[in-house]
C-alpha cells in the first residue's frame, strides 16, 4: 500500500493465499466458484471470525461475478450495505436497491423558466436560495470517459456511484472533468451545468427520469432553470442505476429498509471467465479437436489482514483474546524460578507431557522475574 495504516490492515507487505481454477465450461466454473466460496465461509468461521460475504466490484482484475468476505468492524475501510431480514449484502460500490416507480402522468408540466441564482452553485445553496428540497433538483456532473466528455445526472439528494458509471460506459479511465472542459462543454463555470441544451452523451439515473418540474443548471453563469422535464426539455442517451445506495434504501430482494456497517475485506472470490486465458492463449482441445479457452476462477485470502480482523473482533481491555483455533499456543508453562531445580524439572516434564499429548504448548524459560 502507498500509505499503510491500521497496523497489519494496510501494511506494505501483503501475504496472500492465492488459488486459481481452470474449467472447460461455465458450469464447471460455477461449481468451482461456489466450492471455494463455501470453503472460505468455513475457514473464516474456524478462525473465529464473523464474516458476511458481499457482492462486490471486480475492479481491474475483471470478471462479472465476485464476492468479498467482510468482517464487520468499526475500523473497517469499506462500507457494507446489507439487509437485516434476508441474506442480501453488497459493498457500497456494487450495492443496488429496489426501485419503486412513481406515476407522475397526472402532474401538470409547467413552463420552463430561467431564474437568476447569483453565487448559488451547490445543491445546498440552490435549495436555500429557491426554497426547494434537494430531491427537486437535478445534479449534472461532467466526466471524462477515456478522454471524452459525458454528463451524468442524479437527483440532488443522491450521490453518483462512479464504479457503476464506469462499468456502464465500459471505459478504462473515468474522472471528473476539469473546469476548462466544463466551461467548454456547458458554456458556464463549475456549478451551473444542466441537461437542457447539452450536446454530449447524457447518462441519467432511473430516479431522474421520474422527476417532474425539476430544477437544474442553466449552462449559464449564475442562472438555473425551473420546471425541467425529460423528453420535452432534454433527452438522455442511457438510463441506468448509477447512484450510491444509502442506509434506509429498500432491499432489492425483499424490500426491507437496509442498514450499513464498516467492514474489513479478508478474502475475495472471482469468476474471471476467459479474460486472461483468451489473452494468453491458454486453451484445451475439446472432444471435437477444437481449441477452446479455459474458463478461469480466482480466489484469495489476505493472511495478515485476517489476523488483524481477528484481533478487531476478539479483544478486551487487556489486549488480544485469541480464538483457540488460531491462538499461537494453547498452554503456556511458566516456571516461577528457573534457578529452582525442582520447578525447572517439573516445568520440563509438564511441557513434554503436553507435547506428547498433541497440545500446542510453549515453555516460558526466559530469565525474567514472575511479574514480567
Amino acid at each position: 500500500e502507498i500509505r499503510p495504516r491500521f497496523g497489519l490492515m494496510r501494511g506494505r507487505e501483503f501475504i496472500m493465499k492465492d488459488m486459481y481454477s481452470f474449467d472447460r465450461d461455465e458450469a464447471g466454473l460455477d461449481k468451482s466458484y461456489w466450492e471455494a466460496y463455501h470453503a472460505y465461509e468455513r475457514i473464516f468461521s474456524r478462525c473465529g471470525l464473523e464474516t458476511r460475504p458481499v457482492e462486490a466490484d471486480s475492479g481491474a482484475i475483471g470478471g462479472d461475478v465476485t464476492h468479498e468476505f467482510m468482517v464487520l468492524a468499526d475500523s473497517g475501510e469499506d462500507l457494507v450495505i446489507y439487509c437485516p431480514e434476508c441474506d442480501y449484502a453488497a459493498n457500497v460500490e456494487r450495492a443496488e436497491c429496489r426501485h419503486i416507480s412513481k406515476d407522475n402522468s397526472n402532474v401538470e408540466k409547467l413552463t420552463l423558466e430561467e431564474v437568476a441564482t447569483p453565487n448559488a452553485s451547490t445543491i445546498q445553496e440552490i435549495t436555500e436560495f429557491l426554497g426547494v428540497s434537494a430531491a427537486d433538483c437535478i445534479k449534472t456532473l461532467i466526466y471524462l470517459a477515456d478522454g471524452k466528455p459525458v454528463a451524468a445526472l442524479v437527483r440532488g439528494d443522491h450521490e453518483l456511484n462512479e464504479i457503476k458509471l464506469q462499468r456502464l460506459l465500459g471505459c478504462q479511465f473515468l474522472e471528473l472533468a476539469d473546469q476548462y472542459t466544463i466551461e467548454e462543454v456547458t458554456g458556464a463555470p463549475v456549478g451551473f451545468a444542466g441537461p437542457v441544451g447539452l450536446n454530449i452523451p447524457i447518462i441519467a439515473d432511473v430516479h431522474v427520469t421520474e422527476m417532474v418540474n425539476a430544477i437544474a443548471g442553466a449552462n449559464k453563469a449564475d442562472y438555473h432553470v425551473k420546471n425541467v422535464n425529460l423528453d420535452r426539455d432534454f433527452k438522455v442517451t442511457t438510463t441506468a442505476d448509477i447512484r450510491m445506495v444509502e442506509e434506509g434504501d429498500s432491499c432489492p430482494k425483499c424490500g426491507t429498509a437496509m442498514t450499513s456497517a464498516r467492514g474489513i475485506e479478508v478474502g475475495q472470490v472471482f469468476k474471471l471467465g476467459t479474460k486472461y486465458s483468451s489473452a494468453l492463449k491458454a486453451t484445451f482441445l475439446d472432444e471435437n479437436g477444437k481449441e477452446q479457452p479455459v474458463i478461469m476462477g480466482c480466489y484469495g485470502i489476505g493472511v495478515g489482514r485476517t489476523v488483524a480482523a481477528v484481533i478487531e473482533q476478539n479483544h478486551d481491555e487487556n489486549g488480544i483474546s485469541w480464538p483457540i483455533s488460531i491462538a499461537p499456543y494453547h498452554v503456556v508453562v511458566v516456571p516461577v524460578s528457573l534457578k529452582d531445580d525442582k520447578q525447572s524439572e517439573a516445568a520440563q516434564q509438564i511441557y513434554k507431557s503436553l507435547q506428547d499429548a498433541g497440545v500446542e504448548v510453549v515453555l516460558d524459560d526466559r530469565d525474567e522475574r514472575p511479574g514480567v
